[in-house]
């Protein structure tokens, strides 16, 4: 398993060269390295001075780079998708569409890419995945994927075993003969629990490794200018909502001085680079222990069941732009422009709020 890397904050240029910065050093370490992004444009090719390609090709002893191009993802995809489909129906209809005629359709972007992720990360070839991301909510709402995607599946599978119709296929003598005419599989007991239990072993994995600072970790990239800072603080506190940690901040500063830098990130590291000034081997030496830092980040969540507490960690936002929900055994945190459904574990499900405050950038929940 891999670390999936990226970079959130101060975009173009300047971005590119500290996430390249980032795979030499960790290549320069001994470390299997893929380096990857969206293909936005020739800017990474140049950098590299490489022309890069929808696969992995190598740049230098353990690095690798590719582009990631939607129009090929989605055509590898496509093959899976006509697999599974001939796996559970008897006499498949998409077996005469073919991926090379595919349009891409908007959203379609993240979620390939996100699957690219995960079966690279699966594959075993590399220690560190760079992702040079386009560094707004879209990536954040992409790497949060997975939890947002097991909520749709929990709350619309229980929508539908309550409903009328779920209870008519699965109580109806006449409906399973008809099931099981079309479909491969026996779904007697539960009409979905094959293929969603599939879709939920992915989704769980995909839940843990964002939770986990050696698996998947993201840090800060700012100038000295107001509006930068305060755009990245925003993004530091959204990427809390989808999970995401953050493990520093690297300041990108003609003049090399934090100034009020570090309050305004507290408690994250600073880390200063001049990457206008400075050539490959000394932007390198200039970047942080990222492991060491993701593993020392704050949370974005924390449940203490013994204490009857919930705290999430909402840097960048003020008590006014936090609004919270409860419905049933969850309760939903809504901040900005993201909003988390956190499921409560045995020992607090089913309690009501029984109070919540929103202090040092922190959000605790009480039950």
């Amino acid at each position: 398993m891999a670390l999936i890397l990226t970079f959130l904050g101060k975009s173009g240029v300047d971005h590119q060269k500290i996430a390249i910065a980032a795979a030499k050093k960790f290549a320069n370490e001994g470390k299997r390295v893929l380096l990857t992004g969206r293909d936005t444009g020739p800017g990474l090719s140049l950098l590299l001075d490489t022309p890069l390609s929808s696969t992995p090709q190598q740049i230098s002893p353990n690095l690798e780079a590719m582009q990631l191009k939607t129009s090929s993802l989605l055509e590898r995809s496509w093959e899976e998708v006509k697999k599974l489909e001939a796996q559970y129906l008897r006499t498949p209809i998409l077996k005469d569409v073919y991926g090379q005629e595919l349009p891409v359709l908007p959203g379609m972007d993240s979620a390939l890419e996100l699957n690219a992720l995960r079966e690279y990360d699966a594959s075993g070839t590399y220690d560190v995945i760079l992702y040079d991301s386009s560094s707004d909510s879209t990536t954040l709402r992409m790497l949060g994927m997975a939890e947002s995607l097991s909520w749709y599946v929990r709350r619309f599978r229980q929508l539908f075993a309550n409903s009328d119709l779920g209870k008519a296929v699965a109580e109806s003598p006449f409906i399973q003969p008809l099931i099981s005419s079309f479909f491969n599989v026996n779904w007697t007991a539960d009409n979905f629990a094959q293929p969603t239990n599939q879709v939920n072993n992915i989704l769980e994995q995909g839940k843990a490794a964002l939770a986990d600072p050696n698996r998947v970790a993201s840090f800060l990239v700012t100038t000295n200018d107001p509006l930068d800072i305060a755009n990245v603080r925003y993004l530091w506190g959204s990427a809390q909502q989808v999970g995401l940690i953050v493990g520093g901040v690297i300041l990108h500063s003609a003049d090399a001085t934090i100034g009020s830098l570090s309050n305004e990130f507290d408690p994250l590291p600073v880390t200063v680079v001049s990457g206008h000034t400075l050539d490959d081997t000394q932007l390198m030496n200039a970047l942080p222990d990222f492991i060491q830092q993701a593993q020392q980040a704050p949370k974005p969540i924390e449940i203490l069941v013994a204490a009857g507490q919930v705290r999430l960690f909402l840097p960048g936002f003020d008590k006014k732009e936090v609004k919270l929900t409860q419905s049933g055994p969850e309760i939903t945190v809504e901040a900005g422009d993201q909003r988390r459904n956190i499921f409560l574990p045995p020992g607090l499900s089913g309690k009501q709020i029984a109070g919540a405050k929103f202090q040092n950038n922190y959000l605790t929940i009480s039950f």
